[in-house]
């Protein structure tokens, strides 16, 4: 009788029910063990929930900036031709709703492929591996007591939680994290959002176009510090035209509650009053209390597990994916690192994982998608490139949908033209980016990206354009005609 690999996953989001699949399909004898429900926080209080709360701004956002440009006539008072404002209590209904869907088709997905699912909090249950060579996870079940499990394989795929200050607690009423927003039923009159990162400057933007007044406060120069500085300023232009109060090199210390207000005090000295807090300050692995390091598996500073590009611990037959090992924290490269994990640890071919190619899109209005090498790579000196930066604005299709902001700019190596980066700021960047992923994953040149038919008009049309004003910059830099 053939022998059955035993793969144990803790923790049931991307990197976690990517991986059963895999596992599962690979022959491996598979158990999860999740305390939350399947999809984790990307199903559950993230990704999915805060997307559709945003699909439902995007829709009062592109009305309310275009309809008199586009000849639209609308009514006062006429409910069926003019939006006044947004049912909050509504919306979160449905953002609740669908995630909880959502779980539930993973959950089926998993069953179906034959893995076992296990309601509980996992950990490593001794100092090393086995004589046998398997490791021991022990779960408390959500049920009472607790069960042992061998496995020949561990993936570690537990997340993250919002990161709270001392001085700034929750209290999912007029304080709030990222998770807790879903539990309002009216749209705060006053929001100030303390944060500028991905997450502060995602629900600053839906707040915004959903009727709130909102303050972001941002210690860095400006917002989203970690993109692309032009696509970042785009952004916090747009934020202010439409009434954003963007509070740059502000540092909130404290957060309190005072009444039905809350008073957000800055490093400074200044005070500023507002209805609610939201807090986007960053998140925690939740790595604590799992026996990892016992088990010899290394962690950072932060908590987060180190892993390789395989998603390899330090410690042999236990591997780590997703927002817990900080690599990269969205929800398609957890999926990745998890099915990686898989291919290695049951033997099947693997690539490992490559950063420089993974697209990424901040939810914004307008979006921002990247992929690849970015200007501050070309900056520092770690990629050789030429840029061309495209705006929208000469776009024939941006023109008919009264699209004034946004760009395309484009990567590409002075020798080669091949593609190694690019950043589209654009409504549905998030789709836009897709052919530019394409180019840097197969290294494509520009000559190609240029040469491939698109759409007239379109959009899209901007990213062709882009490439053979490159093929005629890169020449010009020393680059060989059709090289």
């Amino acid at each position: 009788m053939a022998y059955v690999t035993r793969i144990v996953i803790i923790g049931g989001g991307p990197g976690g029910y990517e991986a059963a699949l895999v596992a599962a399909q690979l022959g491996a004898e598979v158990t999860v063990v999740d305390s939350d429900g399947l999809g984790g926080a990307a199903v559950l209080t993230d990704c999915v929930p805060s997307k559709t709360l945003i699909a439902t701004a995007e829709v009062m956002t592109s009305f309310d900036s275009s309809y008199e440009e586009l000849g639209i006539t609308v009514a006062d008072g006429s409910p069926t031709t003019r939006v006044h404002g947004v049912d909050l209590g509504k919306v979160n209904r449905r953002v609740k709703r669908l995630a909880v869907a959502q779980s539930h088709d993973i959950t089926q997905s998993v069953t179906r492929a034959g893995v076992g699912l296990l309601r509980g909090f996992g950990r490593l249950g001794d100092g090393g591996q086995a004589v046998d060579g398997s490791r021991a996870v022990l779960v408390d079940l959500a049920e009472g007591g607790t069960t042992e499990l061998r496995a020949d394989a561990v993936l570690i795929a537990t997340g993250t939680h919002p990161r709270e200050l001392p001085d700034a607690a929750p209290d999912g009423e007029r304080i709030l994290t990222w998770t807790q927003v879903y539990d309002l039923d009216e749209l705060p009159t006053e929001l100030i959002v303390v944060g500028s990162g991905v997450t502060g400057a995602e629900f600053a933007g839906a707040y915004q176009a959903l009727g709130s007044r909102v303050t972001l406060v941002s210690s860095r120069d400006r917002v989203l510090p970690g993109e692309d500085p032009d696509a970042a300023t785009v952004l916090e232009d747009v934020f202010r035209r439409r009434g954003m109060n963007v509070m740059s090199r502000s540092r909130a210390e404290s957060v309190r509650r005072v009444g039905d207000k809350v008073e957000v005090t800055l490093a400074d000295g200044r005070v500023i009053t507002g209805s609610h807090c939201l807090m986007a300050v960053g998140s925690i692995p939740n790595t604590a209390g799992m026996g990892l390091e016992e088990a010899g598996v290394r962690l950072t500073e932060g908590g987060q597990v180190k892993v390789d590009r395989v998603s390899r611990t330090s410690a042999p037959g236990v591997y780590a994916a997703g927002d817990c090992t900080g690599v990269f924290m969205l929800a398609s490269v957890a999926a990745m690192q998890g099915r990686i994990a898989m291919y290695h640890a049951l033997g099947d071919a693997v690539q490992p994982l490559n950063l420089k190619t993974v697209a990424s899109n901040v939810f914004t209005d307008p979006e921002i998608a990247t992929v690849g090498y970015s200007a501050a790579d070309v900056e520092c000196g770690m990629m050789d490139a030429v840029c061309v930066k495209l705006p929208l604005r000469g776009n024939p299709r941006a023109k008919m949908q009264g699209i004034r902001d946004g760009f395309v700019k484009l990567f590409c190596r002075p020798g080669t033209g091949i593609v190694v980066g690019g950043v589209v700021v654009a409504p549905r960047a998030s789709e836009l980016i897709h052919p530019i992923s394409l180019a840097v994953d197969n290294n494509l040149t520009v000559e190609q990206v240029a040469s491939a038919f698109t759409v007239y008009p379109s959009v899209s049309g901007s990213i062709a354009e882009a490439a053979r004003q490159l093929h005629i910059r890169k020449r010009a830099a020393g680059g060989t005609p059709g090289a």
